[in-house]
């Protein structure tokens, strides 16, 4: 398939290299045209502008940064227009529902399908295809979509427009809760006395074992902060899923502590630091040793 690919980050890079490793024709544009030229070298075509990026294609996935972005290329920036009728457009960023809802109905307006379709598993994932891709919109869109979604990773639809973006912040409140709770249990060890790794080599089989002890603990304990997901994507993931919650008079405490820890953390000037570095935060507030 002819696919346009809207920014190559952390994720977007690899991701539009294994699209055109599995056949399909892709252009791909980045705001930062450095960043994307290596993948010339993997068969992508790069791009000037978006619109140039989505003029033939007939899927475009947008991997921008939040919803004020998407708004930005999508409608300001003329994508939307510029699509032809009946091709489609699958929004991979992680936005607030109501945009999803709202891209959805501009869409359709103009002929073209949609899908709301985030996905988990950061930038290791995305190089290894094994992102768990969560879609909103029409079952036949998804559907038609799966041969693009395949070579990236597990795709599951999961209702009409809007509910992938739902899916995705259950994924972050439990993500984020699940990091900072890592972070509090190996700083607990290492306070008291343990071996930090050798407790988590421990708690592997247990109950407590999950992706995050697996694989953040170690960037933990290594002090490894090199941004598969940066903590200002986190926060502001967090900051969508209580802002749904006010709408929907809904209260939840721990997400509310959560939300507050890496919100001081980029308030500290980590936000470009993986979420990992949420245990540099803990050092920080209990007057700990950062190195």
């Amino acid at each position: 398939m002819r696919i346009g690919l809207l920014s190559t980050g952390i994720m977007g890079w690899p991701m539009a290299r294994r699209l055109a490793e599995a056949g399909h024709a892709v252009g791909a544009w980045n705001r930062s045209p450095g960043n994307a030229a290596a993948l010339a070298g993997h068969g992508v075509a790069l791009a000037a502008t978006p619109l140039a990026a989505v003029a033939e294609a007939e899927v475009v996935i947008g991997m921008l940064g939040s919803g004020p972005v998407c708004d930005a290329v999508l409608l300001a920036g003329g994508v939307l227009a510029a699509m032809r009728p009946g091709s489609l457009l699958a929004v991979m960023s992680s936005i607030p529902a109501e945009a999803a809802r709202r891209h959805a109905g501009l869409a359709a307006a103009r002929g073209v399908a949609s899908l709301d379709a985030p996905a988990s598993g950061g930038e290791r994932g995305a190089r290894e295809g094994t992102l768990s891709i969560m879609a909103g919109g029409a079952e036949a869109d998804f559907a038609r979509a799966l041969p693009v979604f395949r070579p990236l990773g597990r795709a599951t639809h999961v209702g009409p427009a809007g509910a992938g973006q739902l899916a995705k912040l259950a994924n972050q409140v439990i993500v984020a809760g699940s990091i900072a709770t890592v972070a509090e249990a190996l700083l607990l060890a290492e306070r008291g006395g343990a071996d930090a790794g050798r407790v988590r080599d421990a708690l592997l089989g247990g109950f407590a074992e999950s992706t995050v002890l697996r694989q953040h603990a170690l960037r933990m304990i290594g002090r490894d902060f090199v941004p598969g997901g940066p903590a200002k994507y986190q926060v502001k993931d967090t900051g969508t899923a209580l802002g749904l919650c006010a709408a929907l008079g809904l209260d939840l405490p721990v997400l509310r502590l959560v939300d507050r820890l890496f919100a001081d953390m980029v308030a500290h000037g980590d936000g470009d630091l993986d979420h990992s570095a949420i245990i540099q935060e803990l050092r920080r507030r209990n007057r700990l040793a950062m190195d």
